[in-house]
């Protein structure tokens, strides 16, 4: 297999290889199902209808031509809410290779660029290498409840990342 290359920006299939990474992943792991995979279908279509390269960014990691992994930063509400992470996921052929550290650092660096101040995302517990990863970067757990927001009841988690402003103050 060749080394795996990261692209900022939409690609052709894309948007079917996320999907389809989070809905087998999700399933496997924590037996998520319809719900959550229309849902990761329907909110990233929704993202890209709306994508704007200066607010937003969207990257893919690649091998042999096939997509294996993604990792998103929805500015919508930037200067409210802070930028959002979304759509992190890493084939298992491509995880713990550091392929995830790769594209969270691409994320990252991009906010920062953007002058973002705060950064967050939603997860749920027992992803603890993706909570490893988001703890490397930066990021604190800010709140976390029972909920159902993936269609199965877990304890979601908010965790936040501070950024520096762009003057450095």
């Amino acid at each position: 297999m060749n080394g795996p290359t990261i692209t900022r920006g939409y690609a052709p299939d894309a948007i079917d290889r996320v999907v389809a990474l989070h809905g087998v992943y999700y399933r496997e792991h924590w037996g998520f199902g319809p719900y959550f995979e229309t849902k990761v279908a329907r909110e990233l279509g929704e993202f890209f209808a709306r994508y704007d390269p200066e607010r937003d960014g969207f990257w893919t990691l690649t091998a042999g031509g096939v997509v294996h992994g993604a990792i998103a930063i929805d500015g919508l509400h930037a200067g409210t809410d802070g930028a959002h992470l979304r759509w992190f996921i890493v084939s298992d052929d491509w995880r713990g290779q550091g392929a995830g550290r790769a594209l969270l650092g691409s994320a990252m660096d991009f906010c920062r660029a953007c002058g973002y101040t705060r950064v967050y995302l939603w997860t749920f517990a027992g992803l603890d290498p993706a909570r490893h990863l988001y703890e490397d970067a930066g990021f604190r757990l800010a709140e976390e409840a029972r909920g159902t927001t993936w269609g199965t009841e877990v304890t979601e988690q908010r965790f936040v990342c501070a950024l520096a402003p762009r003057d450095g103050r």
